[in-house]
C-alpha cells in the first residue's frame, strides 16, 4: 500500500470511530446519548490504536500533520513527503466526517442544539480565551509528540506500541482535553470543520472559522516544540 493511501485510510478510520463516538454521545435518539467525556476519551484512544495497527507498517501511521511535521524537523522523516502526508490526512478526516454524517442521518433533524451538531465534527473551547486555548493545544500536543518520540526510543515489544499510543491519547484527553476538546491534530479539526461547512446538516450553526486557526496552529507549534525539546534531551 502506498504510504499516502495508508495515511488516508488510517486517518479515515481514526475519525470515523472518534467522531462517531461524539455523535453517539451528543445526538438525540442515539442509544449512546449522554455517554460522557470518559467514553469519548476512551474511544478516541482505541481509535488511534486500531488505526495504527491498520496502517502502521505502510506509512508509520502518523495520522496527524503535527506528528509528520515534528518527525521531519527531528530528522526522522523526509521533508519531501510532508505535503503528501498532510493532504492525505486532511482528505481522510474529511471523508470520515461525511460517513459519520451519513451514518447518523436521521438524528440531525431531531437534535436541536446546533453547537452539539458542530461538536460532532470539530472542537470548541469550554471557555473561549484565545491565549489560554492556544496554550492548551500547544501543551497537549507537545505531550503527545514527546510521548511518541520517547516511545520510539524505547526497546520493548513492537506490537504493544499502538496500545500504549492509544492509552497516551486517552490520558491526554482526560487530563488536558477538558479546555479545548484536545484537537492535538490539525487534520482532525480542519477536515471535519470543512465537512460541517459544506454538508446540508439540518439546523446547523456557523462552523466557527474564527476559532479554527487555534486547533491548527496550536498542534503544529506544540509538535515542533516537542521535537526541539527531544533533541535537547537526547
Amino acid at each position: 500500500m502506498h504510504p499516502y493511501v495508508a495515511e488516508f485510510i488510517g486517518t479515515l478510520l481514526l475519525l470515523l470511530i472518534g467522531n462517531g463516538v461524539v455523535a453517539s454521545s451528543l445526538l438525540k435518539g442515539s442509544k449512546g446519548e449522554n455517554g460522557g467525556w470518559w467514553i469519548i476519551c476512551f474511544t478516541w484512544g482505541m481509535a488511534v490504536t486500531f488505526s495504527v495497527y491498520a496502517v502502521g507498517d505502510f506509512s508509520g501511521a502518523h495520522l496527524n500533520p503535527a506528528v509528520t511535521l515534528a518527525l521531519a524537523y527531528a530528522g526522522d522523516f523526509a521533508w519531501a513527503d510532508v505535503t503528501g502526508y498532510v493532504l492525505a490526512q486532511v482528505a481522510g478526516a474529511f471523508a470520515a466526517s461525511v460517513l459519520v454524517w451519513l451514518h447518523y442521518l436521521p438524528h440531525w433533524r431531531g437534535t436541536h442544539d446546533g453547537a452539539a451538531k458542530r461538536a460532532v465534527f470539530c472542537t470548541a473551547p469550554a471557555i473561549r480565551n484565545t491565549v489560554a486555548n492556544l496554550f492548551s493545544e500547544i501543551m497537549a500536543t507537545a505531550v503527545l509528540v514527546l510521548g511518541l518520540l520517547f516511545l520510539g526510543a524505547q526497546d520493548f515489544t513492537q506490537g504493544l506500541k499502538p496500545i500504549v499510543v492509544g492509552m497516551l491519547i486517552m490520558v491526554i484527553g482526560l487530563s488536558l482535553g477538558g479546555t479545548t476538546g484536545f484537537a492535538i491534530n490539525p487534520a482532525r479539526d480542519f477536515g471535519p470543520r470543512l465537512a460541517h461547512a459544506i454538508l446540508p446538516i439540518h439546523g446547523k450553526v456557523s462552523s466557527d472559522w474564527g476559532y479554527a486557526w487555534i486547533p491548527v496552529i496550536g498542534p503544529l507549534a506544540g509538535g515542533l516544540l516537542a521535537a526541539w525539546l527531544y533533541q535537547l534531551i537526547y
